[in-house]
């Protein structure tokens, strides 16, 4: 059995234009070229391994020569009209030069003779030149044709002289297909999400599938299983990435781990795992729109399971751990511990935040700062009653005094009596409540005495109120209220100097915050006053990114220091020498600085725990 038995590779190679698999735009060419009696005498045949290119050109050579179907494509080699060269073993000029003699020789049997190159990148640059010549004009009976999967190293004045034809991988449902029929013929068992495993993992070439197999059929059996089918390939099923999705929805580390720790002592491999979990990410952001669920290369069942599980997450979650896992597959070929790192990235899903509730949390400090904003309103409007308050009171006891100053003769003669004595400038005849052997609780509970008529009480009281209105005009009549401040006035010199705009200047970097970005804030802050000369202003960056930044923002920058230091200036900006003292400040140093000077980044670091990704 063994001796007679062989690979599904080369049982089931195609022996005509119609067997080739998903590449009918070269097979159409040729064949129409045939009927045409167009044949080029030079072909090149390009695309990646395992989609036929090959065995294109062994059926082209077949057809033209009209070789019995009988004769196995591996066998056209032994024929005298058929002349196959692999150039990755027969590189060198002596090769090319063989070639050249077999050229000049005509076919004993038939019309043509095709001289297949296999691998034809492998050749030398001499082996290449050395064939050009014979390329260019071979014998009316000679046709070559090339294959190789990397055109881009073949020389330019080889491909000038042939015809290009580029194959294209074979898609995972014409795989399948071909796989159900070999299936059928071979007498074997076979479930379709199996087929579909076989065909994702041959990456669009039908020479893997057919491997990967009779790999499968001699672990298997003739029934092959899907559980099987995963063990013998060593390929993560989609029940497991379902699964591990199912752990990142519960935010269940626990079970992360665990599923973790499965996979590893089972033998997967951390990329392979990786990339199967890329795939499955982007098959559930696909699933959420109906209409392209074709793009999803799997069985009806499973495109019905990944609709159902791509509900749970929103389009923005699933594209935020695409870019997780992509950075974490740079990341662990250069890592020294890969699980550890392995492990990080997954609990970095488990743990990750959803874009709802990011929303939320959003929408509560928007509402937040929002009730902030009516606080503030709310305490100036209570500042702006009690001001009215104050101002009635003022009032009330203003008229208070001025019927007091009605009251009968007597009382307005002790009234002036005391006013007289007030204008006394001893201080001994101020009025203290000490003095009168009264406390200040005193005053407040007779006042009511006062409103009653008391005699003895009234020139007391009125000397109070008489001297502390008369001490409040004399010592602070020229104070401006409290209330209502006023914006202090730039004094600006007669001739503006170099002096003057640097002790404006601290001012002027302060007015640039909220009006200009923070970066280029910070930027002016480093920039140094060189000079003052007529209406330039010399300043100097500490480098060039600096200096385009601030000549950017010239004119606005201008404009705002014409209001701290009175006269529009114009900046002559340059780049100074680093000093070599000086250490560069470290993207996380100058990432701290600045969320000491916004409040903003500050809280959004501390709320959100954001990192620098450097």
């Amino acid at each position: 059995m063994s001796n007679t038995y062989r690979a599904l590779t080369r049982k089931y190679r195609p022996t005509s234009f119609d067997d080739i698999v998903s590449q009918d735009h070269v097979s159409n060419t040729i064949k129409n070229a045939i009927k045409q009696n167009r044949l080029s005498h030079a072909y090149m045949f390009c695309g990646p391994r395992g989609v036929g290119k090959t065995t294109m050109a062994r059926v082209l050579a077949r057809t033209i020569n009209e070789i019995d179907t009988s004769i196995d494509g591996e066998s056209l080699n032994q024929t005298l009209n058929i002349v196959e060269m692999d150039a990755a073993s027969n590189n060198k000029v002596d090769d090319v030069h063989h070639l050249r003699e077999s050229v000049r020789i005509p076919p004993q049997n038939g019309r043509y003779k095709v001289f297949i190159v296999d691998e034809v990148h492998m050749l030398s640059k001499a082996a290449f030149n050395a064939l050009l010549k014979t390329l260019e004009e071979p014998p009316e009976h000679a046709i070559f044709i090339f294959a190789t999967t990397e055109p881009h190293k073949v020389l330019p004045t080889i491909l000038s002289r042939v015809q290009r034809f580029d194959f294209k991988r074979i898609s995972v449902d014409e795989i399948v297909q071909r796989l159900r029929k070999i299936a059928i013929d071979e007498d074997i068992s076979i479930d379709e999400e199996s087929l579909h495993v076989i065909a994702k993992k041959a990456d669009g070439a039908l020479r893997d599938a057919l491997g990967l197999m009779d790999q499968a059929i001699a672990f298997c059996g003739d029934t092959i299983t899907h559980n099987e089918l995963l063990q013998a390939l060593n390929v993560v099923g989609t029940d497991r990435l379902f699964e591990f999705m199912d752990c990142v929805k519960e935010h269940d580390a626990d079970r992360g781990l665990e599923l973790i720790n499965t996979l590893l002592q089972e033998g997967y491999d951390i990329q392979e795992y990786l990339i199967g979990l890329t795939e499955h990410l982007r098959n559930l952001y696909i699933a959420h729109e109906t209409s392209k669920l074709y793009l999803v290369e799997a069985s009806e069942e499973t495109k019905k399971r990944y609709q159902q599980t791509a509900k749970d997450f929103s389009r923005d979650d699933l594209m935020r751990m695409l870019h997780i896992i992509s950075e974490a597959q740079i990341k662990l070929k250069d890592a020294s511990q890969p699980r550890i790192q392995f492990e990080i990235t997954l609990l970095k899903l488990i743990h990750m935040e959803r874009s709802e509730q990011l929303s939320e949390l959003l929408a509560g400090l928007q509402e937040l700062k929002k009730n902030s904003g009516n606080f503030v309103n709310a305490s100036r409007n209570g500042s702006t009653r009690k001001t009215e308050q104050q101002e009635t009171v003022a009032e009330s006891e203003k008229g208070q005094i001025q019927e007091r100053s009605d009251e009968p003769e007597k009382t307005k003669a002790s009234v002036e009596n005391s006013a007289q004595e007030i204008e006394d400038p001893e201080p001994e005849e101020e009025f203290e409540p000490e003095e009168a052997g009264y406390e200040e609780e005193d005053f407040e509970e007779e006042e009511d005495d006062f409103d009653i008529g008391a005699p003895a009480l009234t020139t007391s009281l009125t000397k109070k109120s008489r001297a502390a209105q008369m001490k409040s005009f004399t010592n602070g009549s020229q104070e401006k209220p409290s209330g209502s401040p006023q914006k202090e006035e730039i004094k600006v010199p007669e001739k503006l100097t170099l002096e003057f705009i640097q002790e404006q200047w601290p001012v002027y970097l302060e007015s640039l915050k909220g009006d200009f970005p923070m970066l280029l804030h910070l930027q002016m802050e480093r920039v140094k006053l060189l000079k003052l000369k007529g209406g330039e202003l010399y300043l100097e960056c500490d480098n060039q990114f600096a200096k385009k930044m601030v000549d950017e923002q010239a004119m606005d920058l201008q404009k705002k220091l014409k209001e701290c230091v009175g006269s529009m200036l114009r900046f002559n900006i340059s780049v100074g020498t680093p000093d070599p003292s000086d250490k560069p400040m470290s993207v996380y140093e100058r990432f701290k600085q600045i969320q000491q000077k916004d409040p903003i980044i500050r809280d959004i670091v501390e709320i959100f725990g954001a990192e620098l990704e450097y």
